[in-house]
Parts: C-alpha cells; sequence; structure tokens
C-alpha cells in the first residue's frame, strides 16, 4: 500500500474544514497499484471439544511473547517471524494482520508461514482454528474487556443483540488493496463495492452458530447488517454511483455517532447520539484533534474502508488454506482497469442486494448469476499474477469449484 507521510496528530481541530482537509489527505492515497494485504480472523477453539469456552489465560500463555497488549499490557507484542501481527478480538477471535507484499505470491507465503506458527502456538495449548465465518458451536461471550470494547458494548446493545454476535462470535476475511491512480481510483472503489454481494455469496460459510442452523448463508454478516447503519452500511450505493469517494468518505465519517471518547479511567461511554460533527461545533467541552479524528475513523465498519488503501471488509472467514482463492479472486479481478470495468459491469445489477447476499447467498439467482461471471472474469486474469505453478493450479482448482456451484445455482 502507498503508506502516508507523517502527520501532527495532535493538532486541534476547530472547524469543519480542518477536519475534512485531514479526512481527504490520508482516505485515498494514490499510485500504481501494486501492493496487497490480507487480515485473517478466526475463532479459537478447544482442540478436544469445540464447544469449551477458552478464556484469556488460555490465550497469553499460547501465544507467549505474541500476545497483544489488549491481553496484556506488558507484553511485547512481538511480530510473527514474516512480520504478521496478532491482535484478539473482544470474544477471543484472533486476527492476523499482514504486512503488505508487491506480488500475491509472496503475500501468500509469508502468510502461510505466519499462521503455522500461530497454529503451532495454539496446537501447544490445546486450541484449534475455526473454520467459518462465525463461532458454530459457543453462544456470545466476552473474552477480552478493555474500555473501547466496553463503551462498543453499550452502544451496540441500544440496536438489539447482533452487536454481541459481531464482537464476540463472527470472523472475517478482509482484503487490502491499493486505491490506485488518481484517475483509477473513482472506478475501484466502485467495483470494490459493487462485487461485494455476488462474492459474500460465493463465500459465504457463516449458516451455522451456537449450535443451530440460523437460517442466513452468512450470519456474520447478518449481525454487522443489524448493527448501527451510521457506521456499517455502506459508504458507497448504486443510488450515488457518481459521487466523488473523497466526498462520500468526508460525510459519512463526520456524520457517524461517536463510539466511544478515550478518558483515562474505565469508562469510555460516549454521549448518545453525537456525531463527529457535532463535536466540531462544540458539543463537547474540548475540541477534537487529528487523533481524535484518526481514532474515531477506526470506529466505523463499512463494507469497504477507505484506509489510505481499499481495506474490503465483507467476506467470511475460510476454512483451512482457502482465504487464498478470494484472495486471488480479488486481486485478480483489480489487476488492471479494462478487469475491474468489466467487473463493475458485470456486478452493478446486484450492487445493492447486501442483505439478500448475507440470507440466501448463491441461493439467489441474480446473485449467483453475477459471483459466476466474476469467477468466470478471475479465472481468465488468474495467470496474470504469476503465481508458481502448484499454487495456480490449487487455486485455480477451487475457483472452479465455486463457480461450478454458483452455475448450479444460476439454472
Amino acid at each position: 500500500m502507498v503508506t502516508s507521510p507523517e502527520l501532527d496528530r495532535s493538532a486541534i481541530l476547530r472547524e469543519s474544514a480542518a477536519a475534512v482537509r485531514h479526512l481527504a489527505r490520508i482516505c485515498f492515497k494514490t499510485g500504481p497499484p501494486t501492493h496487497t494485504g490480507v487480515e485473517l480472523e478466526w475463532t479459537v477453539h478447544d482442540a478436544a471439544d469445540p464447544a469449551r469456552p477458552v478464556d484469556a489465560t488460555r490465550l497469553r500463555m499460547a501465544l507467549g511473547r505474541h500476545r497483544p497488549t489488549t491481553l496484556d499490557a506488558t507484553s511485547p507484542a512481538e511480530p510473527l517471524r514474516h512480520g504478521g501481527l496478532v491482535t484478539l478480538e473482544p470474544g477471543g477471535q484472533l486476527e492476523i494482520s499482514t504486512l503488505p507484499r508487491p506480488s500475491v505470491a509472496a503475500l501468500i507465503s509469508a502468510t502461510e508461514a505466519d499462521i503455522a506458527q500461530v497454529t503451532d502456538l495454539l496446537a501447544a495449548a490445546g486450541l484449534i482454528l475455526g473454520r467459518s465465518g462465525i463461532d458454530p458451536h459457543r453462544r456470545p461471550r466476552p473474552v477480552v474487556e478493555t474500555p473501547r470494547y466496553r463503551a462498543m458494548r453499550g452502544a451496540f446493545d441500544r440496536h438489539g443483540a447482533a452487536g454481541r454476535t459481531m464482537m464476540y462470535s463472527t470472523a472475517g476475511l478482509q482484503i487490502c488493496l491499493d486505491a490506485g491512480e488518481p484517475g483509477q481510483v473513482a472506478h475501484r472503489w466502485a467495483a470494490a463495492h459493487a462485487v461485494g454481494p455476488p462474492l459474500l455469496a460465493a463465500f459465504a460459510s457463516a449458516s451455522r452458530h451456537a449450535g443451530r442452523r440460523t437460517g442466513w448463508a452468512s450470519a456474520r454478516m447478518a449481525a454487522w447488517l443489524a448493527i448501527d447503519p451510521a457506521r456499517t452500511r455502506p459508504v458507497w450505493s448504486p443510488a450515488r454511483a457518481g459521487d466523488d469517494p473523497t466526498d462520500a468518505w468526508v460525510r459519512y465519517v463526520l456524520a457517524a455517532p461517536l463510539l466511544c471518547l478515550r478518558r483515562r479511567d474505565a469508562d469510555w461511554a460516549a454521549p448518545h447520539g453525537v456525531t463527529f460533527a457535532d463535536w466540531l461545533d462544540g458539543a463537547l467541552p474540548q475540541p477534537p484533534t487529528t487523533d481524535d479524528l484518526d481514532y474515531h475513523v477506526s470506529t466505523l465498519f463499512p463494507p469497504v474502508r477507505p484506509r489510505g488503501y481499499l481495506e474490503l471488509r465483507y467476506l467470511d472467514a475460510q476454512p483451512d488454506r482457502d482465504w487464498r482463492i478470494p484472495l486471488a479472486v480479488l486481486t485478480a479481478l483489480f489487476d488492471d482497469p479494462g478487469t475491474v470495468r468489466e467487473a463493475y459491469t458485470i456486478a452493478a445489477p446486484v450492487a445493492h442486494r447486501w442483505s439478500a447476499a448475507a440470507r440466501h447467498g448463491l441461493a439467489d439467482p441474480a446473485l449467483a448469476a453475477a459471483a459466476a461471471a466474476l469467477l468466470h472474469l478471475a479465472l481468465t486474469a488468474l495467470p496474470h499474477l504469476d503465481l508458481p505453478a502448484s499454487i495456480h493450479d490449487e487455486i485455480r482448482r477451487g475457483v472452479r469449484q465455486r463457480l461450478a456451484a454458483a452455475e448450479r445455482r444460476d439454472q
């Protein structure tokens, strides 16, 4: 990804124009699209009894010097051997955030090595990684408690039980792509959103939760859709396809309510309904800083989030090594401007169908047809990734299997 120059994080924002300038500076870092990253989440289970709760002490002992500071403030939080960072979500879900790599082959190699290292650490403690986008065995239960997570839980509880399900039970796969050259950003931004529903349907892996079938192909995405829409709805939509991406993101950020306010004590709860725009207008005693704005952005969870690069957040966690398949599909679709345009054309008719994708997956004929066309396009573009032959062949087989599943539904 293109990185940003050093910013003054302590600058006080006394007017909305200053916040707008800051957001515009950091949301899309333009340049040749050369890097790819991946963030993988898993639920963590007892190897002998996957329904048994796994507590913070057991995770702390298993992860050793790689345990995150949210679990142990004294931890060195050392990166894994190939640079990945380990974090834990509120329900004890484990996440590896990789360093971006200049090729998909390099990214796969480094990520597989980091996953193997974590798998060995967990195995020594009798633990294994989950295989789906939501915990199929256990009900939502807090494992990691921080002031941020407590404030988040309180804010989400106003909207029902979905917030706790999301926090404590879900696991996603995030693909990170460069924003691209200035003339490409709007096309890549629109396409990243448009392909979301059909690819969510194609890779849905979260139909069973807490010992029962949920009636959703992706109960993980169902939980996200039921949380505060001001921070989880898509930024882009077909109805406003002509909006400038930066302008759309700035409006989204400023209109979102505060999730939490960082304080010295354990209570980070934010006043209900106060948006960042309200804070800029004097709703709170102290004006915000650029650091406060950046932190606020970290509490927004749309399906595609601009972080200088494009963070695609809509995929369920995949079993075993299958995370490589949607990674290859998306990087192939975004490898060439022409392929980006073709992918957008395929997906545009179903680009608004997030809920249908989460509920029905490939059982929805329109989504199945779009998914099949996208997977076929990805197969055509796959050789451009220049993967080693063994990895290319394995991923190609995986894409073909999902293509066949989509084509069977599109009859």
